[in-house]
């Protein structure tokens, strides 16, 4: 029973995409919305919270600065500038050094555009290693959000599990035993009818239930308490 309603249940009550909350849409394979979504990927990569990486990202939203090239035109003091008004300060002077070499990167050996990035790559490991070899500051968890939410737009796009999403996944019984974890998930997300949505959206649900609630001891307000087994045992 919990299979026919738990995945459009668990996005409802924690959210779905962040791509979709900051409302860029991805599905036509846009070049500048994938940018976009590629610039909030690698705000939020960083060990800052969520909501100060969206914030940021919603300055560089109002100001237009959400292309290569006008991040290139903006310049560092500029970019340092928006990064500080959105609270990003412990990062500020290092990712937007980081920026203006991604995007120079992005620009001279892809014209700009990560579709075509996506495109001369030879198979999921080598978009991964396009993704993060574009510059310096795009590590394993950047490369990862980003990825995450470009399952759906790109058929080469193809990450691990987040361990935030596993963590999450066997808390509350969608992963068990020696498996493979994105089988299981897979199998509930089509159980599920919540076509309304992608297994983008359930997956990142699941980062977020993991974030929030999984990865902190005993959390009393966790919105699956009454499914998850770990709560339940500790009478929570």
């Amino acid at each position: 029973m919990m299979a026919e309603f738990f995945p459009r249940r668990l996005i409802e009550i924690l959210g779905g995409m962040y791509s979709r909350e900051l409302g860029i849409h991805l599905s036509g394979r846009d070049r500048a919305q994938i940018f976009r979504w590629f610039l909030a990927a690698k705000l939020m990569g960083a060990r800052i919270s969520t909501r100060t990486a969206l914030a940021t990202w919603r300055g560089f939203d109002r100001r237009g600065v959400d292309t290569p090239e006008r991040i290139l035109q903006t310049g560092w003091d500029g970019l340092v500038a928006i990064l500080d008004d959105g609270g990003y300060t412990r990062y500020d002077f290092s990712t937007a050094t980081k920026l203006l070499a991604i995007v120079g990167d992005l620009i001279e050996r892809y014209g700009g555009d990560l579709n075509a990035l996506h495109d001369r790559s030879e198979g999921s490991r080598d978009l991964e290693a396009r993704v993060m070899g574009l510059g310096k500051g795009i590590g394993v968890v950047t490369a990862n959000i980003f990825l995450r939410e470009m399952r759906t737009v790109w058929h080469k796009a193809n990450p691990a599990l987040s361990p935030l999403a596993l963590l999450a996944a066997r808390d509350i019984g969608l992963a068990k035993g020696k498996g493979d974890p994105m089988n299981a998930l897979r199998k509930a997300w089509a159980s599920g009818k919540a076509q309304e949505f992608s297994f983008s959206d359930f997956e990142t649900a699941l980062v977020r239930l993991g974030k929030d609630y999984c990865r902190k001891p005993r959390v009393a307000d966790c919105p699956m308490r009454e499914i998850c087994p770990k709560l339940r045992s500790a009478g929570t």
